[in-house]
This record gives C-alpha cells, structure tokens and sequence, in this order.
C-alpha cells in the first residue's frame, strides 16, 4: 500500500489543509466532505449531479489536489483528469448495460413479458409471498450476474408486481436487492471473494461453501427487514418509467390500428386497438392473481401474452452466457473456446443477443414493425440521462477520495488496532467501503492488508474463509451517496435519496452486520 501522501506540491497541502495536517486531515476532510454531501442532497434538495460534482471538487482540493489532478490541462498531455477518470471510469461499464438492459426491460414491458412472468411468480407463490418470490429470483438469479446487471433484468417484474398490487415498490424491490447483493459480496464467481480468496491462497470450495453459510442468515434478516420497510414506507412506481412504458404501448397500438384501418380491419373511435380486456385467474384473496390480457378481433396473436417459456428464454439466455463465461475463466485453461465464451459471456455482448432475440420473439414474431421497435426502444432510454450523469458524478467521488488518499489514511487508522483478526478486517473493509464506495474495492484493498497479519498463524483454509466472508460484510455497509449502486437503486425504481438511505442503506447494513456476526461466531469453533 502507497504511502498516505502528506505532502502534495508543498505549499499547496499546507495552504488547503487549514486546519488539521496529515492524516487527521486528511480523516476530517473525508467527514466533512460526505456530511456536506448529504446536507445538499437531503436538506437543500441540490440536484444530485451538482451536489456530487461541487462536494468532490471541494473534497479534492482541500485534501491537497491540484487543479491539475482534478481537471487535467487544456493542453494534451500524460496528465490524467480525476474527474473524467472517475466518471470514464464507471460509465464505460455500466451506461452500456444501463441503455441495453432498459431497452430489453422495455420490450419485456410492453409486450406484457414482464407481467406474464411476474403473474406466473405471484400465482406460485401468492400475493401474500410475492416478495419472498422477488428475493428468491434475486438470490437464484444473482449467482451468475453482476447486482448492475440483476437489477436491469429483473427490474420490469418489480414494476409489474407493484403496479398490479398498488403496494409500495420497497416491498418487491427491497428483497430482490438483497439477494442481488449477498451473491454480489458474498459468493464467487464475483470478482471481490475470487480476489480475496487468490490474495488468502484459499481454496474457491471453502469460499463458496462458507459464502453459503453466512450469506443465507444474512439475506434472511436483510428479507425480514425488506418486509419491514416495505410496509412502513409507500413508494410508487417511478412515474417516468411508467410514462416511458404507456407511450411505447400507446404508439404500438396506434400503428396496429394504422395497419388494421389501412386493410379495412375494425378500430374504435379513438384510432386504437378495438379489443376487450378478459381476466384470468382468481381474486388475491385466494393467492392467485388476476392478470388483464388486451386480446383483438378474433384474437390477434399480437394481443396475446407471449408464451412464459419464451420470457424464460430469453431473461435466461445472457444470464446463463454470463454464467458459462464466468466459470470458463475458473475451469478453462487459456484457448480458443474459452476465448469464445468469455465473448459471447461478456454482459455487453449477452445482453445484445437478448435484446435481439426479444426484438424478433416479442416483437416482429408477434406482429410488431420496426418502427414499433424503435418506439419502444427510444421511449424507454428517456429516464436514462440522469441516472447516468448521477451514477458518473458517484464515481467522480470515489475517484477523488481514492485520489487524494483519503482510502489509504482510514485504513492506516486501523491496521495497528490490537483487535481479533476478523473484527479488524470486518472494520477496515467497513471503513474503505463508507469512504469510497466500491464492495470490489474494499474487499482487494482489505485482504491486502490483512493478508500479512495472518501469515505464519497457522490459520486453517475453512478459518481463512470465515475472515474472506468477514471482509466481504464490510463490504457491503451502508451503501450511500459515494456508492454508484446507491444511486442506481435510487434512480431506477424512483426511491428518494432520503427514503434510498432509509430503505437502501439500512438494508445493505443489515445485510452486512447479520454477516459479520455469524462468521465471527463461526470463526470461534473453526
């Protein structure tokens, strides 16, 4: 690990640094920095974007960057912008799957794909369990799949549960995070235990053994806790996601009557579809759900609900691609097929695939024209903007904190603490994660400093996974304002940042803390 950089162009720290040198400084800086953050989002309602942007500048140069570091120069040079890095830095990744997953989310939505598989979820499970449901498709379909990745997926079923119900959407989004989130941290393939296992030289088999053991109690109490809020605390359905989707359907439908009134098919009055609306299902009463099914004149197959082994097929195609590429890693020696999986597996490429394939099975199949597509497709990108300008001034943030060094300082506060082991890891990891936000990140950055605290302690491999599963928990504490996953949880079911920090952060720090204490609790017999 770097040294805490305390001097920094000379009389530029000690010139910004006005109060507290060092790494005191550097410590109060940080505080200041995220309390001044959340007053300006929670208290004088600043744009969040703005808010980010203004606190990661001030953040930056009172920790002793220079300008230079902060914005680059006008010229070109080998000088790197902190603050295009950090927001380069997280958009090269996840705008890509952002706008991709949207769209396919979209067509789900329209084409009544989502509702199809949600009223299939619902019906096997009852209204009363639904969010049991959500947990478990979070949990089931998390293993494979980055959380970013889940949640762009899976996100049009938690629509569909909370429109149909008229329940708050905490209590669908909440329990599905969860599982989304302890695969996230807790289990390989995900890249923070797979690292954390190299850096330990522990065997995957124990990772994944003891990532089931402490993760399945932890996403017990985060799911009892879901519950909790969901019932507490009513949030609807995002507005903008809903317009997106009743114009995509409104244009859909007015280009089939266009069609229809072209070849002298029957319209009604308005110019739209002339269909009935017939129920399936029984009341909610019962457990099962009723489902409206939009059917034509003699029964359009464009009207139709698509078939649930064609919603199956195609949300299961990239996550099983994703899957196959994330073990051919694992599994496979370097090769040429192994080259051809990790392609076809990566979440750009398998996310492209699934978006075409739903273009063909729930569009063009079922009658849609290309323009209908490119409706949808365009109509639902329009509440993208500002997730991801939130989502890049997030990791802006990081960046900065990063940068500065801030990191490096608040671990250094604990390395020499005289705590058990696991404690210490567990509050390192806590420390890194509350300061810059990335599990990833936390998790390498900890097992690198923890490592040489176990060499030569004779530590079983199963007790080396106990302290992973330690590391992994603080990882994963109080997602907020620096973390981009706090914002795309905000942003991409319409929570506000005060209800996000209420819900979001709590869950997330449940999740961590019921975590960390079974696998202390473990770790006393092993």
């Amino acid at each position: 690990m770097r040294e805490v950089p305390l001097v920094l162009q000379g009389v530029t720290r000690r010139r910004l640094l006005l109060l507290i040198d060092g790494t005191a400084g550097l410590l109060t800086v940080a505080a200041l920095g995220i309390v001044l953050l959340l007053v300006l989002i929670i208290k004088v309602r600043l744009q969040p974007f703005v808010a980010l942007l203004a606190v990661s500048i001030a953040v930056g140069l009172s920790a002793g960057l220079s300008v230079t570091e902060l914005f680059g120069t006008v010229q070109r040079s080998t000088s790197v912008s902190m603050i295009e890095s950090g927001m380069g830095g997280i958009l090269g990744h996840v705008a890509i799957i952002i706008g991709l997953g949207t769209m396919l989310g979209a067509i789900l939505e329209v084409s009544g794909g989502a509702e199809a598989l949600s009223a299939r979820l619902l019906n096997l499970f009852g209204e009363k369990r639904a969010p049991l449901a959500m947990g478990l498709t979070g949990l089931i379909f998390g293993i494979p799949v980055f959380f970013d990745v889940g949640i762009f997926v899976l996100a049009p079923i938690v629509y569909a549960a909370a429109k149909r119900s008229g329940k708050s959407i905490l209590l669908y989004a909440m329990p599905l995070l969860a599982g989304l989130s302890m695969t996230h941290a807790f289990l390989p393939p995900h890249p923070g235990p797979v690292a954390a296992a190299g850096l330990f030289k522990v065997d995957l088999g124990w990772v994944i053994l003891m990532g089931v053991i402490v993760g399945i109690p932890a996403v017990l109490a985060a799911w009892a806790y879901a519950a909790w809020i969901g019932k507490r605390l009513f949030v609807p359905v995002p507005q903008d996601m809903v317009e997106a989707a009743d114009e995509a359907k409104a244009a859909v439908a007015a280009e089939r009557a266009a069609r229809r009134a072209a070849v002298g098919g029957p319209t009604d009055g308005a110019g739209t579809d002339a269909g009935t609306v017939k129920s399936t299902g029984t009341g909610a009463g019962s457990g099962s759900v009723t489902v409206a099914v939009a059917e034509g004149p003699g029964g359009d197959p464009a009207e139709q609900p698509p078939a649930l082994s064609t919603v199956f097929l195609i949300i299961g195609t990239p996550l099983l691609l994703i899957l196959a590429a994330t073990f051919s890693s694992i599994a496979l020696d370097p090769s040429t097929f192994r080259s051809v999986v990790e392609f076809f597996g990566h979440p750009f490429v398998a996310l492209t695939i699934a978006l075409l394939m739903a273009y063909y099975l729930l569009g063009i199949r079922r009658g849609w024209s290309r323009k209908s597509l490119e409706t949808v497709s365009t109509a639902s990108l329009k509440p993208v903007g500002n997730i991801l300008l939130v989502v890049g001034a997030g990791g802006v943030f990081g960046a900065v904190l990063k940068g500065s060094g801030i990191a490096d300082a608040l671990a250094d506060t604990f390395n020499d603490v005289g705590l058990p082991i696991i404690v210490l890891a567990w509050l390192i990891s806590v420390v890194l994660r509350v300061a810059q936000g990335s599990a990833t990140v936390a998790i390498v950055t900890t097992a690198g400093i923890v490592v040489p605290l176990v060499e030569g302690q004779d530590l079983s491999q199963a007790h080396l996974a106990l302290i992973i599963m330690a590391i992994s928990a603080g990882s994963i504490f109080a997602s907020h304002v620096n973390d981009g996953g706090f914002w795309i949880v905000a942003k991409y079911f319409g929570i506000s940042e005060r209800d996000t920090l209420k819900s979001w952060t709590v869950l997330e720090t449940v999740l961590s803390v019921a975590g960390f204490v079974v696998a202390a609790s473990l770790s006393v017999f092993i």
